[in-house]
């Protein structure tokens, strides 16, 4: 190759999967997501309509991210468990997305295919205003999208909602499948 294009780094695909310098700058991060939410505002009218746009924007970034978060943290190997699928998320993904741990993973007292990830104060939500004729506008509807995508794709299919309780709660449904599998897999 020519010495003018190299710039003395190696190409992308030279490059190894190893951590790569993850942080980026609060600022920026502000900046982009709030653009991304005035721009799915300006393009649906209601709030639910502007939380399915942001939760859809999220899937995207959940698939993405799975197979490196996999390669890097499990080495390759992913989760057949429920649980482990679920604290993979509250973990691994979490302190990649975002640099530290979700607060809190629950399980629902009534239904055994409801899970709950807690964040008492998500950096989602801090750097977004929400209008008073928006007051049930939950931001977190895309780190929503990014759990749904990453169950999803991992092969536990779910439905993924963004509520505000104790802060932020993401409340996750399991397919009837899913839990059936995970039934007979425990009865091994």
């Amino acid at each position: 190759m020519d010495s003018r294009f190299s710039r003395g780094k190696s190409s992308i695909l030279e490059r190894s999967l190893a951590r790569p310098k993850t942080e980026v700058s609060l600022s920026a991060f502000a900046l982009l997501f709030s653009e991304i939410v005035q721009y799915c505002q300006n393009r649906v009218y209601s709030v639910s309509e502007l939380q399915a746009k942001l939760s859809e924007l999220g899937q995207q970034v959940g698939c993405r991210i799975l197979d490196p978060l996999v390669m890097r943290e499990k080495n390759g190997k992913r989760e057949t468990k429920v649980i482990s699928a679920l604290l993979f998320i509250k973990v691994v993904a979490w302190k990649a997305l975002f640099g530290k741990e979700a607060d809190k993973l629950e399980q629902a007292n009534d239904d055994d295919k409801t899970y709950y990830i807690i964040e008492k104060d998500p950096l989602i939500n801090s750097y977004i205003s929400v209008p008073k004729e928006n007051s049930t506008l939950n931001c977190a509807s895309f780190t929503a999208g990014i759990v749904e995508a990453l169950l999803t794709c991992s092969g536990f299919p779910a439905k993924v909602t963004a509520h505000w309780h104790k802060g932020t709660t993401l409340m996750i449904k399991f397919d009837e499948s899913v839990i059936a599998r995970d039934k007979s897999l425990d009865g091994r």
